[in-house]
């Protein structure tokens, strides 16, 4: 994940971003650790700092900018709490502020790690149901690191399955080969 973030180099080989992507344009929304979840900021702050890649040298953010910002807010229905410290929201909530986030970054391409860990059930199925809808009706790209295999089968069209083997492919092929009959037989 890093190095398609351009975080660390590559072992071997190249990434190629296709089409007009750039590397700035790259939505993130990383596993939090308990330091980013006790981080004091606003909502609003945190939302906005999405926008960060946009603004180059500038030293404020633009009305254009803000704007996207309250929109994907709007998007995540996190408005209410725009105020708040990022801190005292729930996992839940906190997640949705990383995903508005990550959508000021991007109109493309999200890279998701892990973004439902330590949810409850019924958060979990909502931020699946969320980035399936980024994906299908707002034609994002969804990258997304998961331990849910059962989740990944149900969501993904495409699975990389790295263990001491490894598997990349459509998710029917996936069923059907060795590596994903050991899980699903």
């Amino acid at each position: 994940m890093k190095t398609l973030l351009g975080l660390k180099k590559q072992l071997a080989g190249e990434i190629i971003l296709g089409g007009d992507m750039n590397w700035n344009e790259i939505g993130y929304l990383p596993q939090q650790s308990d330091v980013q979840r006790d981080f004091p900021a606003s909502v609003w702050e945190i939302v906005l700092s999405g926008c960060q890649s946009r603004k180059g040298l500038r030293p404020f953010y633009s009305a254009e900018e803000k704007e996207l910002a309250r929109t994907n807010m709007e998007r995540m229905q996190i408005t209410s709490f725009s105020k708040k410290c990022y801190r005292e929201l729930s996992g839940g909530q906190q997640q949705l502020v990383l995903l508005a986030r990550a959508l000021c970054a991007t109109r493309k391409v999200l890279l998701l790690d892990e973004p439902v860990a330590g949810l409850d059930p019924k958060v979990t199925l909502d931020m699946y149901q969320l980035i399936q809808d980024l994906n299908k009706k707002e034609k994002i790209t969804v990258i997304m690191i998961s331990h849910d295999i059962d989740a990944a089968v149900k969501y993904a069209s495409h699975i990389l399955h790295i263990s001491h083997q490894i598997f990349f492919g459509k998710t029917e092929e996936y069923l059907a080969s060795d590596i994903g009959k050991v899980f699903f037989s």
